[in-house]
């Protein structure tokens, strides 16, 4: 690390070369037109007024560690760009307004600063944190060594122009580039010196020598190896050996009390032994580079190395050869030998044509800075016809005469690993499907509704000329509804509105905290709310009635219900009825990521929302918590989601027909649903006679084929007394909670954690799904530790008011004031002293 960074702002080649010498340097992009760009340089945007990410990324590629850009760009490029790779550049004055997520979403900050002022410094550095510090001053008189020093003992870096340095003497106006980068360096030997270990370009130890100041000035200077003999005074290495070196590079160590100089060493070798190193002899690669290097040179006529200098066809058909022997080895040991075999020969290429290990790593280096990537495939002459890859075993398909039955555990025998392992769901990479969802969610940001259609016309395979339905909708909507369907509709619409709107928190809360103080709350609908249903082949007016009659009975304003359109681009006559039923603003005729994005953050047709609610699959549950998290979306969702889930708690009252009817009502929602059986105290025979009843019970249902896969990772799991059965099923946290249990509802007092609770025999999860009147919008994957399912308060927001009598504000006042003067608030305390003195006159 180098203890400050130069800034190119002069023409001065001599004093650049050897700024290179001593580590990455700053370049503004206006240097950059028509040029390179320097390795592991940072590039300091001074030229341009609008945000073009595309040339950042060109930077990065070519070799660029790290891109500074304005503060105004920083929203915009931390969602595009790694944190790793960007600073952001700030004004000493509005440091303190930069936000969590900027901060967050860049490696370090770059503060332009009118002085070295260290105290503000030091408070800017504790501001941010471990995110890096590196401070621009704005004077243009030069630091002094001990303003390095002081800057570098507050963790911050210097920015220092190079128009402020110099090659020769330190002045009032420039300081010497040697002074500058060995100001903070401190020796902890008596004779001042500075330990250096000598590394050849990869890194490979040659040797211990010491520095002095004057050494290192006359090698940053020259680029030649220049020591501190104890002895005998400077040491110019191979001044009269002849073994000289180039220095590539210097740096400091974490404590700044030693050197490492990089060289290109020269001659016999770095140690007075005549060898490459003062530690023994050299290994591995560097000793095969060495090696090759000297065959070449000097190799016989007729030697095996020399045929394959000399002989072209020769060397590439052995990398060909030993490339495949490579591909097609096995064990550990196979494949370290023949890797071995095709380094040594693509070593020799490399030697052959000028090439070393330093230029391998510089590339890799440069490959490693890239953001943009090829899509890496083969190119078609290495590619094998697909017979001749080793036959694959397809993954066996369910034996259908097997019998249906789940996995069994103990809970009386269970370790504490075992048991936290049965309350495990599934992994959810979250992370992973946010990236997949979020090219859908910025192409419907950016494109609105023809992005809407083409995805859906990519998705869905309906081609749309609108996405929106707007009431009044059209008789025929649903002409073809089946009168028992719209009867069945209109009792659940009943019975769910009825139960919501008996949660309505209409009657404002008031409480007099003290005489003439007054606080209140009260309740107002989120004005604008997205409801998600799952549709296309599917048909869930179910889901419209949960989410909608909610939103109806709170007042909503604004009512966007979102559903997959049919094949015929039509929406299902039974979800129609729904939304009129409670009284949708408007259709979107979308599903998936898009039409999560459609809602957050509106098109031209689609009304964007406050606030997102309903289940969905992955993708949709991805694209929910990704925009929710978008500050410029401003939006909400109810909760996460994952897989639909059951915990049955059944005793010896139960019947084992319910019981398997509970379990397989989840199992058919997909492979993925989590179905857990929590036995109390049941033999053998009982839970067999259960099991039979899931076997018998799934061969007679349509979706037998989901429920063959879910069922065998269902659990079933044995406690001995109703307590403990709770005790588990409270950490599970299940979506719904199905209770078989003698004198069941005595036990709901003590569930804790669960969606919804199904009390006795005869209360199918089922009805709770359709027509009880309770949500089945629930919280899953063990959320229902903190969330609770949707009801009519989802819909709400909550504001409190106070209201205080100046004689309220006597017996208040001076408790406020000084409160606000512990705090140092003045002007808060004066906004409370001011009324009193009033009061008094």
């Amino acid at each position: 690390m180098s203890p400050f960074l130069p800034l190119l702002d002069s023409e001065d080649d001599a004093l650049l070369t050897s700024l290179e010498r001593i580590g990455p340097v700053v370049v503004p992009s206006s240097r950059l037109a028509g040029g390179d760009v320097p390795l592991h340089s940072l590039i300091l945007v001074d030229h341009a007024t609008t945000l073009n990410v595309d040339e950042l990324i060109t930077w990065l590629d070519a070799g660029a560690d790290k891109i500074i850009i304005p503060l105004s760009w920083a929203k915009d490029a931390v969602d595009t760009i790694p944190a790793e790779r960007l600073l952001v550049l700030l004004d000493v004055n509005n440091f303190s307004a930069v936000s969590a997520k900027i901060t967050s979403g860049v490696s370090g900050v770059l503060v332009k600063a009118p002085t070295y002022d260290l105290d503000l410094i030091s408070s800017i550095s504790k501001f941010f944190g471990k995110t890096s510090v590196h401070v621009l001053p704005t004077t243009t008189s030069p630091p002094s060594p001990s303003d390095i020093r002081a800057l570098k003992g507050v963790s911050a870096t210097l920015v220092l122009p190079c128009s402020q340095l110099t090659l020769g003497a330190t002045s009032s106006s420039q300081i010497n580039v040697a002074d500058a980068f060995l100001a903070p360096l401190i020796s902890d030997r008596p004779d001042g010196l500075f330990p250096t270990v000598v590394c050849d370009e990869t890194g490979h130890s040659l040797g211990l020598v010491y520095s002095s100041t004057e050494s290192v000035k006359e090698t940053i200077l020259t680029g030649k190896g220049v020591y501190q003999s104890r002895k005998h005074g400077l040491w110019r290495k191979g001044e009269t050996s002849g073994a000289t070196q180039d220095v590539v590079g210097i740096r400091v160590d974490c404590d700044s009390d030693s050197l490492e100089f990089r060289v290109v060493q020269h001659g016999a070798g770095f140690c007075h032994l005549d060898r490459g190193s003062c530690f023994g002899e050299l290994r591995g690669l560097a000793a095969l580079e060495h090696t090759l290097a000297s065959r070449f040179a000097s190799a016989p006529e007729g030697s095996y190395t020399k045929r394959l200098f000399n002989d072209a066809s020769l060397l590439q058909s052995k990398i060909t050869e030993e490339a495949d022997e490579l591909c097609r080895a096995e064990t550990a040991d196979d494949v370290a030998f023949e890797a071995a075999d095709l380094l040594y020969f693509a070593l020799t290429k490399c030697i052959a044509s000028g090439v070393g290990i330093a230029d391998i790593e510089r590339s890799l280096d440069k490959k490693a800075a890239r953001l943009t990537r090829r899509p890496g495939n083969a190119k078609p002459q290495f590619v094998k016809p697909a017979q001749a890859a080793p036959p694959t075993k397809p993954a066996a398909a369910p034996d259908a005469d097997a019998p249906i039955c789940m996995r069994t555990s103990d809970l009386a025998s269970a370790s504490k690993e075992e048991r936290a392992s049965l309350l495990r769901r599934p992994v959810l990479r979250s992370d992973e499907m946010i990236a997949k969802v979020k090219p859908i969610v910025d192409d419907v940001r950016a494109r609105g509704d023809a992005a809407l259609i083409e995805l859906t016309a990519k998705f869905d395979r309906v081609q749309l000329d609108s996405v929106i339905i707007r009431p009044p909708f059209a008789p025929e909507a649903t002409a073809g509804l089946d009168p028992t369907v719209r009867e069945a509709i209109d009792a659940a619409y009943a019975n769910v509105k009825k139960f919501h709107a008996a949660q309505l928190d209409s009657t404002p809360l008031s409480v007099e905290t003290m005489p003439g103080v007054v606080c209140r709350r009260f309740a107002r609908p989120v004005a604008r709310v997205g409801l998600y249903v799952p549709g296309g082949t599917a048909i869930l007016p179910s889901t419209a009635l949960h989410l909608g009659v909610p939103a109806q009975v709170a007042g909503c304003r604004e009512i966007v219900m979102a559903t997959p359109p049919r094949p015929d681009g039509s929406i299902s006559p039974e979800v129609m009825y729904a939304a009129q039923l409670v009284g949708a603003s408007a259709i979107l005729k979308a599903g998936g990521a898009q039409a999560v994005a459609a809602l957050a953050y509106g098109t031209a047709t689609v009304p964007k929302v406050d606030k997102i609610f309903g289940p969905g699959n992955q993708w949709v549950t991805a694209a929910k918590m990704l925009v929710q998290n978008d500050t410029d979306a401003l939006v909400s969702i109810d909760m996460p989601a994952g897989p639909s889930e059951v915990l049955v708690i059944a005793d010896h009252t139960s019947d084992p027909a319910f019981v398997a009817a509970d379990l397989l009502s989840q199992a058919e929602h997909g492979v993925d649903s989590q179905v857990v059986l929590v036995s109390v105290s049941l033999d053998d025979a009982a839970i067999a006679a259960i099991e039979a009843e899931v076997d018998k019970q799934a061969r007679a249902l349509p979706r037998v084929d989901i429920i063959r896969e879910s069922i065998p990772k269902s659990l079933i799991v044995k406690t001995t007394s109703v307590e403990e059965a709770i005790a588990f099923s409270n950490d599970y946290a299940p979506e719904h909670l199905i209770l078989h249990l003698e004198n069941a509802p005595a036990y709901v007092a003590a569930i804790e954690n669960a969606g919804s609770v199904f009390v006795g025999p005869y209360t199918p999860e089922s009805c709770g799904d359709y027509a009880s009147g309770t949500n089945h919008t629930l919280p899953t994957n063990g959320y229902a530790r903190q969330f609770s399912g949707v009801n009519t308060q989802s819909f709400q927001k909550h504001l409190t008011s106070q209201e205080i009598t100046a004689e309220g504000l006597k017996g208040l006042g001076p408790i406020v004031a000084t409160l606000a003067d512990c705090e140092g608030l003045g002007a808060h305390a004066n906004a409370v002293r001011i009324r009193l003195s009033r009061a008094q006159q």
